[in-house]
């Protein structure tokens, strides 16, 4: 079955100092999403699709893309902030882009099958792209691989995270876009939306750190929203912004089933060059137990 993985690497890695996505973190000079798309290619995906800028094509073909050849379909798309509804024109003094949601919207014509979305700058872990795929396989739901809050935080400072309310049977009941810290033996989150109340979970409450799964019908469902955006609220589309966790909450309301599976892999981010070093600590460790060769794509 065709499966293709969205890789979003359009950012710009202001707190990092730099292109993070092309950061080293392993023995070969590898990056964070070298070892992503070795376990999704390890796990049945059939092609990448990469969300670059435009002015970054020649540096991802002449790294990663090279590193791919021969072992699996590569694409790339670029997130312009002129892949808008026909018609419309980006509003003067827009120079941000649209946000998560359009990211995935921009690579509409590249992927084949159902597909699955990460950012480049996670360490998701193998076992994270097993999860998804097996999902994919098996469903035409969509899913979020989530991971234990408290696993995910800082011991800086609140983070913001997507953290994912579950119905009786499982399914996702809504994803509560939140500034989340540790107390104690709970995590006290502060909803991003300010007419919902601040409220507590346990640790162990699922949340999202953008490794999902969709069918193509997702992407129509973007398009219609901005479309309607674009139509109905000209006046906000200086800070619109589409977030996929919002997109997949008014599917839920519309009554589309999205499941969460846990993963038992551990999930690192590289907001910083200081983190740096603990994404290579644990690639390392990794290596050692053999989650992954010390060659990566020999």
């Amino acid at each position: 079955m065709e499966k293709t993985l969205v890789v979003l690497a359009a950012g710009m890695g202001s707190r990092f100092g730099g292109m993070k996505q092309t950061f080293p973190v392993g023995p070969n000079g590898e990056f964070i999403m070298d070892y992503s798309i070795y376990s999704a290619v390890k796990y049945g995906f059939t092609k990448i699709v990469f969300v670059i800028r435009e002015e970054y094509l020649d540096l991802f073909k002449t790294t990663i893309g090279a590193r791919l050849e021969g072992k699996v379909k590569v694409d790339y798309a670029f997130q312009k902030l002129e892949d808008i509804p026909e018609g419309f024109e980006v509003p003067e003094g827009r120079t941000k882009p649209w946000g998560t949601a359009h990211a995935i919207y921009v690579a509409r014509d590249k992927i084949e099958g159902k597909f699955g979305v990460i950012t480049s700058d996670d360490f998701y872990g193998d076992n994270a792209f097993k999860v998804l795929a097996e999902h994919l396989d098996n469903s035409d739901n969509y899913i979020i691989v989530g991971y234990p809050v408290a696993k995910t935080l800082s011991e800086n400072g609140a983070v913001k995270r997507g953290v994912i309310l579950t119905n009786e049977n499982g399914s996702v009941k809504s994803i509560i876009e939140s500034s989340c810290i540790l107390a104690g033996d709970h995590v006290e989150c502060t909803p991003l939306n300010e007419s919902i109340p601040k409220f507590d979970v346990p640790l162990d409450t699922p949340v999202s750190m953008l490794i999902n799964g969709f069918t193509q019908e997702i992407l129509t469902t973007i398009g219609n929203d901005m479309l309607n955006e674009f139509t109905n609220n000209k006046e906000n589309l200086l800070s619109y912004e589409m977030l996929l966790t919002d997109t997949m909450d008014e599917e839920i309301k519309s009554g589309k089933t999205i499941d969460v599976d846990s993963t038992t892999a551990t999930w690192i981010g590289m907001t910083y060059k200081e983190d740096a070093v603990n994404v290579q600590n644990h690639i390392q460790n990794e290596i050692n137990a053999g989650v992954y060769p010390q060659d990566l794509w020999k």
